[in-house]
Parts: structure tokens; sequence; C-alpha cells
């Protein structure tokens, strides 16, 4: 699986994360891929995964 250069996406958090400091997850997408980071640390690792692997588990959350 080929997946979008990491430099080259735009990372988002999610609209629930505040600003106070707390742990969060940052998320890249660039078709076929998502890639997660924690948001403290932006130049350590980076987990990608199948877009509609993680679509599943999101939805997964929400039943």
């Amino acid at each position: 699986m080929e997946c979008a250069p990491i430099g080259a996406t735009e990372w988002r958090k999610s609209s629930f994360s505040g600003t106070n400091g707390g742990e969060c997850v940052e998320v890249a997408t660039g078709a076929p891929c998502v890639a997660i980071r924690d948001s403290k640390n932006p130049d350590g690792a980076v987990l990608t995964v199948n877009r509609s692997r993680f679509e599943e588990f999101i939805n997964s959350l929400s039943m």
C-alpha cells in the first residue's frame, strides 16, 4: 500500500480537543491511507493505516 508522503499532508485534531494540554492525536488523510500521530510529539512516530480500515474502526466506536 502506497501512502502520501507525511510531509505533504495536512494534520488536524478533533474538534473535541481543547487547548488545555490534554492527550490528543492528530490525523492526516492521503488516499488510500490515514496517518496518526501524537499532537504533543509531532516529530515522533507516525502510524499509517488503510483508510477503509480506519473508517471501519471509527464507525465501530459510534455503535
